[in-house]
């Protein structure tokens, strides 16, 4: 199976839904944490209710680390990162390639260090990397790892 390279940042705009919702339920619940997040803030009731939902009461890892994510993402970011409605069953690019970084970020250092810069727009992208480590480990820690192999 060959992969293709993360779009550019210019590509990335103008296809604005080019991917389908992950398949896999952990990774549907993050990108809507994620979403939430995005369009409402780090404080989002929702996106917390989402996390009580999947975790119970372990809830506050993830949500904690997901708000350290977001806030990474955020403040080092050249370009905005475009984000679909809570209720898209599709991605955005930018989206696509955020929850892809998360995913392999464990496994798949390096790819998701690639991501991450093109994403980013930036060389050295590791905070970003660390806090999605961070969320990749506490998905996978409570029993709902964000990739199946």
């Amino acid at each position: 199976m060959t992969t293709q390279p993360p779009p550019s940042p210019a590509s990335r705009a103008m296809q604005p839904l080019p991917h389908h919702q992950p398949a896999h339920s952990p990774a549907r619940v993050l990108l809507f944490v994620i979403r939430r997040m995005g369009a409402h803030g780090l404080h989002d009731a929702m996106a917390a209710q989402a996390l009580f939902t999947t975790f119970g009461p372990n809830f506050r890892r993830p949500l904690t680390l997901i708000r350290t994510l977001m806030a990474e993402v955020s403040s080092v970011s050249v370009d905005a990162i475009r984000i679909a409605p809570a209720c898209c069953c599709r991605m955005t690019a930018d989206e696509g390639a955020l929850v892809e970084c998360i995913v392999h970020s464990i496994r798949r250092p390096g790819r998701a260090a690639l991501i991450a810069t093109d994403l980013l727009g930036r060389r050295e992208p590791g905070s970003v990397l660390i806090a999605a480590a961070a969320v990749a480990g506490a998905f996978e820690d409570l029993g709902a790892p964000l990739c199946r192999g």
